[in-house]
């Protein structure tokens, strides 16, 4: 990933906040016939590992499980909005300004695990579930569906687990422009961005 260093989050507690909020993961793995990626939401565990564990499931018919011991990135994507150049305070005074885009996201890098147990599937699915549901005002749990029923469905999932050895954090949030210009992207943001218009720094 190209990082510039004043585009670099060194802020693990905020790596690990976006990953906990938008947990839907763009998996990519180097497959023997190329790489491939998926989208999987996935569980952070802090305390498994030097920067921690991700967990999640795919369905068995999907290939990816089966090239475990792979080196595999998952990507996570926060908030994100097109920035345009009318509203920096830098086109009034000279006109050279471009759009772009800002953007927040954290990079996980490891060896791709393979879990085929029902115990540990149903464990996972269970915690997946009660943080996901959790919102809902009559949360669904897994033992609401039939027994049977939810072992079939767990034999036909396969649990994946990545250890991470890296993991970084690239915030490009109008850093590199003059504090007018960032305030003009604020503002130009707020109304249809708010959440990005938050992290654009002020002053």
């Amino acid at each position: 990933m190209y990082l510039p260093k004043h585009f670099e989050q060194p802020d693990r507690d905020a790596l690990v906040a976006l990953m906990r909020e938008r947990p839907l993961a763009t998996l990519v793995i180097a497959a023997p016939h190329g790489p491939t990626a998926d989208l999987i939401p996935l569980e952070y565990v802090a305390d498994e590992g030097e920067h921690g564990t991700l967990r999640g499931h795919v369905a068995r018919a999907n290939p990816l499980w089966k090239h475990a011991g792979v080196q595999a990135l998952a990507v996570f994507t926060g908030p994100e909005a097109y920035i345009s150049p009318g509203w920096y305070a830098s086109k009034r005074e000279h006109g050279k300004v471009v759009p772009t885009w800002n953007y927040t996201m954290v990079q996980g890098r490891g060896t791709l695990r393979v879990h085929d147990d029902a115990p540990w599937l149903r464990a996972l699915v269970g915690r997946l579930t009660e943080r996901h549901e959790a919102a809902q005002a009559k949360p669904w749990s897994v033992s609401d569906a039939p027994e049977d029923y939810v072992q079939q469905m767990l034999r036909a999932i396969v649990g994946i687990e990545i250890e991470l050895t890296s993991m970084v954090g690239k915030w490009k949030v109008s850093q590199n422009r003059s504090a007018a210009d960032r305030e003009g992207t604020a503002q130009g943001l707020a109304a249809t961005h708010p959440e990005m218009a938050a992290l654009v720094p002020r002053g």
